[in-house]
Protein backbone atom coordinates (compact mmCIF):
# COMPACT_ATOMS: atom_id res chain seq x y z
CA UNK A 1 0.00 0.00 0.00
CA UNK A 2 2.92 2.45 0.88
CA UNK A 3 4.97 1.30 -1.91
CA UNK A 4 1.82 2.08 -4.29
CA UNK A 5 1.20 5.84 -2.98
CA UNK A 6 4.56 6.46 -3.61
CA UNK A 7 4.82 5.35 -7.27
CA UNK A 8 1.81 7.70 -7.68
CA UNK A 9 3.27 9.85 -5.75
CA UNK A 10 6.29 10.13 -8.30
CA UNK A 11 3.70 9.58 -11.38
CA UNK A 12 1.94 13.11 -10.14
CA UNK A 13 5.38 14.27 -9.90
CA UNK A 14 6.27 13.49 -13.42
CA UNK A 15 3.35 14.46 -14.97
CA UNK A 16 3.78 17.93 -13.38
CA UNK A 17 7.45 18.47 -14.24
CA UNK A 18 6.47 17.14 -17.62
CA UNK A 19 3.40 19.79 -18.03
CA UNK A 20 6.27 22.73 -16.50
CA UNK A 21 8.40 21.70 -19.22
CA UNK A 22 5.98 21.42 -22.12
CA UNK A 23 4.93 25.41 -20.38
CA UNK A 24 8.40 26.21 -20.82
CA UNK A 25 9.29 24.91 -24.25
CA UNK A 26 6.36 27.18 -25.73
CA UNK A 27 7.50 30.35 -23.49
CA UNK A 28 10.92 29.39 -25.11
CA UNK A 29 9.10 29.40 -28.45
CA UNK A 30 7.04 32.60 -28.06
CA UNK A 31 10.04 34.47 -26.80
CA UNK A 32 12.30 33.37 -29.60
CA UNK A 33 9.73 34.56 -31.90
CA UNK A 34 9.94 38.13 -30.01
CA UNK A 35 13.21 38.43 -30.39
CA UNK A 36 13.45 37.80 -33.81
CA UNK A 37 10.62 40.08 -34.58
CA UNK A 38 12.33 42.64 -32.53
CA UNK A 39 10.00 45.49 -32.74
CA UNK A 40 12.55 47.57 -30.62
CA UNK A 41 14.54 48.00 -33.76
CA UNK A 42 11.44 50.04 -35.38
CA UNK A 43 11.95 53.96 -34.99
CA UNK A 44 8.49 53.85 -36.97
CA UNK A 45 5.49 53.76 -34.35
CA UNK A 46 3.04 52.29 -36.86
CA UNK A 47 5.73 49.56 -37.86
CA UNK A 48 6.19 49.22 -34.00
CA UNK A 49 2.65 48.53 -33.21
CA UNK A 50 1.98 46.05 -36.35
CA UNK A 51 5.53 44.10 -34.97
CA UNK A 52 3.67 43.66 -31.54
CA UNK A 53 0.41 43.27 -32.63
CA UNK A 54 1.73 39.89 -34.92
CA UNK A 55 3.89 38.97 -32.01
CA UNK A 56 0.33 38.45 -29.90
CA UNK A 57 -1.16 36.95 -33.23
CA UNK A 58 1.94 34.15 -33.08
CA UNK A 59 1.53 33.89 -29.35
CA UNK A 60 -2.18 32.88 -29.63
CA UNK A 61 -1.95 30.61 -31.84
CA UNK A 62 1.04 28.31 -30.01
CA UNK A 63 -1.08 25.61 -28.84
CA UNK A 64 -0.39 21.38 -27.76
CA UNK A 65 -2.59 19.08 -28.37
CA UNK A 66 -2.03 15.51 -26.13
CA UNK A 67 -2.25 12.15 -28.13
CA UNK A 68 -1.51 8.96 -27.15
CA UNK A 69 1.80 8.41 -27.87
CA UNK A 70 2.81 12.13 -28.76
CA UNK A 71 2.45 15.58 -27.72
CA UNK A 72 1.65 17.90 -30.88
CA UNK A 73 2.74 21.04 -30.89
CA UNK A 74 0.83 23.92 -33.21
CA UNK A 75 1.79 27.02 -34.21
CA UNK A 76 -1.69 28.65 -36.00
CA UNK A 77 -2.36 25.43 -38.87
CA UNK A 78 1.43 24.21 -38.81
CA UNK A 79 2.75 21.49 -36.70
CA UNK A 80 5.91 23.12 -35.18
CA UNK A 81 6.93 19.68 -33.66
CA UNK A 82 5.77 16.52 -31.18
CA UNK A 83 6.40 15.87 -27.57
CA UNK A 84 7.30 11.88 -26.57
CA UNK A 85 4.65 11.19 -24.06
CA UNK A 86 6.59 7.98 -22.48
CA UNK A 87 9.90 6.51 -23.23
CA UNK A 88 9.31 4.42 -27.03
CA UNK A 89 11.13 3.49 -30.27
CA UNK A 90 10.38 5.50 -33.44
CA UNK A 91 11.86 3.50 -36.51
CA UNK A 92 14.18 1.48 -34.66
CA UNK A 93 15.94 4.60 -32.96
CA UNK A 94 14.76 4.68 -28.99
CA UNK A 95 13.69 7.43 -27.19
CA UNK A 96 13.36 9.41 -23.90
CA UNK A 97 9.55 10.64 -22.32
CA UNK A 98 10.23 14.62 -23.25
CA UNK A 99 12.59 14.11 -26.11
CA UNK A 100 11.29 16.24 -29.10
CA UNK A 101 11.40 15.63 -32.49
CA UNK A 102 10.79 17.85 -36.05
CA UNK A 103 7.20 16.99 -37.86
CA UNK A 104 7.59 14.57 -40.48
CA UNK A 105 3.85 15.25 -41.38
CA UNK A 106 0.80 16.44 -40.05
CA UNK A 107 0.76 13.00 -38.26
CA UNK A 108 4.08 11.84 -37.84
CA UNK A 109 7.59 12.82 -36.34
CA UNK A 110 10.60 12.56 -38.34
CA UNK A 111 12.88 9.77 -37.15
CA UNK A 112 15.55 11.63 -34.48
CA UNK A 113 14.98 13.85 -31.56
CA UNK A 114 16.26 16.95 -31.71
CA UNK A 115 16.59 17.83 -28.13
CA UNK A 116 14.37 17.26 -24.63
CA UNK A 117 11.69 19.26 -22.97
CA UNK A 118 13.83 18.49 -19.90
CA UNK A 119 16.86 20.30 -20.90
CA UNK A 120 17.49 23.69 -19.38
CA UNK A 121 19.11 25.40 -22.77
CA UNK A 122 16.82 26.67 -25.30
CA UNK A 123 20.18 26.18 -28.38
CA UNK A 124 18.00 23.03 -29.90
CA UNK A 125 15.29 24.95 -30.98
CA UNK A 126 13.37 28.17 -32.57
CA UNK A 127 10.30 29.41 -33.31
CA UNK A 128 10.21 27.74 -36.37
CA UNK A 129 10.46 23.99 -35.05
CA UNK A 130 13.23 22.09 -33.51
CA UNK A 131 16.46 22.18 -35.27
CA UNK A 132 18.14 20.27 -37.88
CA UNK A 133 20.69 17.78 -36.67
Amino acid sequence: MIKERITNKKEKNMKQDFGKSIERLLDGIKSDYAKWSSPQSVDDDRMKQIKLKMIDEFNQGVKVKFGRKYTKVLQGSSVWGFIANDDGVLKGVPYKKGDVFKAAGWRAPAKWQRGSIFDSGTNWFRWTGPRYL
